[in-house]
């Protein structure tokens, strides 16, 4: 399998901005949320960074550099990480290739067909297509059950889109490597002046090839504003009908049962005055006690309505309720993630471009103008680090991706193994 190269967890990290509504991906990790900032060295001492989100004042309350340090920690973050950054192996599949990944991006979820099953997410997402086949086979053909199966496609066909930026990531490194390799070869003291010292003929010869080979290769990274339902946009539009058909479904569900609680106290009420007023009258009519017991019930203002309580009817209901909660909070889950990852990927792909832009004046002026080349090493060898922590940041923020939306389709599948959706 052609995995991901690059950095290891052992490389130092900066603290990131993380996904509005992250879940751990284990039951026993929940009561550890993923919210807030982390460390990018486990070992190092708190950034500055973290610092200003321990010392904010929703920090009264949750720690959010302790939650994001605990959660990029778990066993279940490590293990997301280490397949994305592992090496090729023989014998796996090997990443998709551009077409692929668009082909499975901009396909709709509506439609009702499940993705083809790929060896490649079955190694990212938890519990897998055969497990929720077999739950939802037993569930009655209600437009819940349809919701709830569109779910589950909707976060795999996410989920591969997400490996298709991890492969971007992995091309980007490709992409700068010769820049990197030549800026670590040419010199980096300045001149008294403050200019860069000048480049000798073979060393600009050798930048000018290197910037060449950089121009000739595309941006990895889609630019934010594409069209279709293959882009962010598309994405989040889906899942946005989804949620939207969710919480409706929700709101009439919560009314039932509200409305079953409130009937089943009003019999209750009902039956105690109805006995109260049966003792009264009974006492002043104890004469016409058959008349009384026959008249009593009507003597009441409206008269008392039977309420047939069907033994484990309200539960039936809780359970159905707390289904499409399951439901929707994980719609909730991608939607924020995806904001997050689409603000990464747009950020990157500026980058990329103004590199390019910058990398292409440069090779205008030709091998002859050493100026021109100097500058632009200047500036690449300047913007480098920030650039590969950017990557880092999107890798960080894919596996945070993989961690909720695994603990969100573990909810709902628990769910749908306690109480399949009533009909």
């Amino acid at each position: 399998m052609l995995c991901f190269g690059g950095s290891t967890g052992s490389s130092t990290r900066r603290a990131v901005a993380t996904p509005s509504f992250p879940l751990p991906a284990d039951p026993e990790e929940d009561e550890e949320g993923i919210s807030g900032r982390r460390w990018r060295n486990r070992d190092a001492p708190t950034t500055s960074a973290a610092e200003s989100v321990a010392t904010s004042p929703a920090s009264s309350t949750i720690n959010l550099s302790r939650e994001y340090t605990h959660a990029v920690t778990t066993s279940s973050f490590q293990e997301i990480w280490s397949k994305i950054h592992c090496d090729q192996c023989e014998g796996e599949v090997e990443w998709w290739d551009e077409e692929e990944m668009t082909n499975l991006a901009t396909e709709v979820v509506e439609e009702g067909a499940p993705p083809s099953s790929s060896r490649m997410i079955g190694q990212f997402l938890r519990p897998d297509r055969t497990s929720i086949e077999e739950a939802l086979r037993g569930a009655p053909p209600t437009r819940l059950a349809r919701l709830v199966s569109d779910y589950f496609d909707g976060s795999e066909y996410t989920s591969r889109f997400c490996l298709s930026l991890v492969r971007a990531v992995r091309r980007a490194r490709s992409l700068y490597a010769p820049i990197g390799d030549l800026i670590d070869l040419l010199p980096a003291s300045t001149t008294v002046d403050g200019f860069p010292p000048r480049l000798t003929e073979a060393e600009c010869d050798l930048a000018f090839d290197r910037l060449l080979e950089f121009d000739r290769l595309g941006n990895p990274f889609t630019a934010p504003s594409s069209d279709g339902s293959c882009s962010f946009q598309g994405l989040r539009g889906t899942f946005a009908e989804l949620k939207q058909q969710l919480e409706l479904r929700l709101l009439k569900a919560s009314r039932r049962y509200r409305l079953m609680c409130c009937a089943t106290r009003g019999s209750g009420a009902c039956l105690i005055v109805s006995t109260i007023g049966l003792a009264v009258t009974g006492v002043v009519l104890a004469t016409h006690a058959l008349v009384t017991l026959v008249a009593a019930p009507a003597l009441l203002p409206g008269g008392c309505h039977r309420m047939i309580d069907v033994p484990g009817l309200r539960k039936r209901q809780r359970d159905y309720i707390d289904q499409l909660e399951a439901a929707s909070r994980g719609v909730y889950v991608i939607n924020n993630d995806l904001d997050t990852i689409d603000r990464l990927v747009a950020r990157l792909h500026a980058t990329v471009e103004s590199d390019r832009v910058l990398v292409r004046l440069g090779l205008e002026s030709g091998k002859d103008q050493q100026h021109p080349i100097q500058e632009v090493l200047h500036h690449l060898r300047k913007n480098h680090p920030s650039f590969l922590h950017q990557l880092e940041d999107l890798e960080e923020h894919v596996c945070l991706y993989f961690l909720a939306v695994n603990h969100a389709r573990f909810l709902l599948f628990r769910q749908i193994q306690q109480q399949p959706p009533p009909p």
